[in-house]
């Protein structure tokens, strides 16, 4: 049997597809291996969505082509989007790579292993539109949290995303199938699980009755014991409903923070994303949201750039930022994909769209110096991720800020902690935009 290493690059979605691959490695009877060196295949799970996803893929294909060439690694195995994205420029531009596969076959990641073993390329793209298959997963994430994705592709095909060209069409899994996986994850001390997909709004609606299960699904996950908090990101705005909102407001296991996905405010520039609603359905949505579900928090996208995006149309974003002053706002410089209806169109230079980035990042910094300085004083739950050796201080969460995208809170403790364990913390200060604060009690 042989020694296999993983590195996974990208979104969670991601991930969760690596843990899948990893597992089915395992269970054939290789070792997966917590360091690429010394695998006798190394498989680089790649992101392919905008440049600078591509050319970190394309870093890392590199410098593990380096450590082939020192004898430190043996075959290299790409896969994920970047692979299904460039099928023949990869092989043809990067000799050093062995084989390829696309999103559609990373099930059949055993054999493609096996293949270049036994010194035989492989270069394998099934259907993107293949119902998920269901299997196990080795967790990647720290003990005390994982993701969970429950539905695959994406039907809105706005037009700058290339995403369902990479990913087919939006394939929704079995409720029973994602509450099994849940309570595997819960029972292995996963305390908050997050919930993903490409759309988790539309989960459901693809299945036979074509109903909008995300709020059946989370009143299931909340019954589950052993879970603790319940996350939600990638909610498209058009798809909240009220009985979203009642069951987020009514379940206190879910945290009252949702990630929606707006990309930009100006009605000219959604359309032309092929994108529903405008600026005032937006104010109206998250006035709605604020109301029904007390404590929301709000985590948003932001392109800057987009086609059809002059001055005034980038002051009006700018304008509604400061008016709505959403918690979380993620600012991305527009990326013309080429095979996408935006790449054809007629937009500012990067330039301007990355100066215009940092534009919104400037007054995004600002309202969350305000948020900040409103928790001063406050008691708030924290979950602990771990202890910082330089800061010599533990660090966690409050239900504000998901993992890796958002801040963390620096915990003063006279005991230890531990991972995954909830304390109360009074918040006393802000570190580089991150709150700090001291033990106020521990919990059970």
């Amino acid at each position: 049997m042989a020694n296999i290493g993983f590195i996974s690059l990208g979104c969670a979605k991601n991930q969760v597809d690596c843990e899948r691959m990893m597992y089915r490695v395992q269970e054939a009877g290789h070792t997966v291996k917590a360091d690429i060196l010394g695998s006798d295949v190394v498989v680089i799970n790649t992101c392919g969505f905008i440049d600078s996803a591509k050319a970190e893929a394309i870093d890392y294909i590199l410098q593990t082509a380096a450590l082939k060439a020192e004898g430190q690694v043996g075959k290299i195995l790409v896969t994920g989007c970047l692979a299904q994205r460039y099928q023949e420029e990869i092989l043809k531009e990067m000799p050093e790579v062995d084989g390829i596969l696309g999103t559609g076959s990373y099930t059949e990641i055993v054999p493609a292993i096996e293949k270049l073993l036994a010194q035989e390329s492989i270069s394998d793209f099934g259907s993107i539109d293949a119902p998920e298959q269901e299997t196990g997963r080795i967790v990647t994430t720290p003990e005390h949290y994982a993701y969970i994705k429950i539905a695959e592709g994406c039907d809105n095909r706005c037009s700058y995303c290339i995403i369902p060209y990479l990913r087919g069409r939006f394939r929704s899994r079995q409720l029973d199938d994602v509450l099994y996986e849940a309570r595997m994850l819960a029972a292995s001390g996963v305390k908050e699980l997050i919930v993903v997909a490409q759309d988790t709004s539309r989960y459901g609606t693809d299945l036979p009755g074509h109903k909008r299960l995300l709020p059946e699904l989370l009143r299931q996950l909340c019954k589950i014991e052993e879970l603790k908090w319940i996350r939600v990101h990638y909610v498209y705005p058009d798809e909240i409903d009220d009985e979203l909102m009642d069951v987020m407001a009514q379940e206190p296991k879910i945290v009252k923070y949702l990630d929606i996905p707006i990309q930009h405010c100006n009605s000219k520039i959604l359309k032309l994303m092929n994108r529903r609603g405008d600026g005032e359905f937006l104010r109206s949505l998250f006035a709605k949201l604020r109301s029904r579900i007390p404590g929301l928090v709000i985590r948003t996208s932001i392109i800057t750039g987009l086609p059809g995006e002059g001055e005034e149309e980038f002051e009006e974003l700018c304008q509604f930022l400061r008016e709505l002053r959403l918690e979380r706002v993620g600012a991305f410089a527009f990326s013309p994909e080429e095979g996408t209806p935006a790449a054809q169109m007629e937009y500012p230079d990067a330039e301007v769209a990355q100066k215009r980035a940092e534009i919104v990042e400037m007054i995004q910094s600002g309202i969350m110096d305000d948020y900040n300085a409103s928790m001063l004083g406050k008691t708030m739950e924290i979950l602990v991720d771990g202890y910082d050796e330089e800061m010599e201080q533990f660090f966690g969460r409050t239900y504000a800020d998901s993992p890796e995208i958002d801040g963390k809170v620096w915990i003063a403790s006279e005991e230890p902690l531990q991972e995954g364990q909830f304390v109360v913390v009074k918040i006393d200060g802000c570190v580089d935009g991150d709150l700090s604060g001291y033990v106020w009690e521990e919990e059970a």
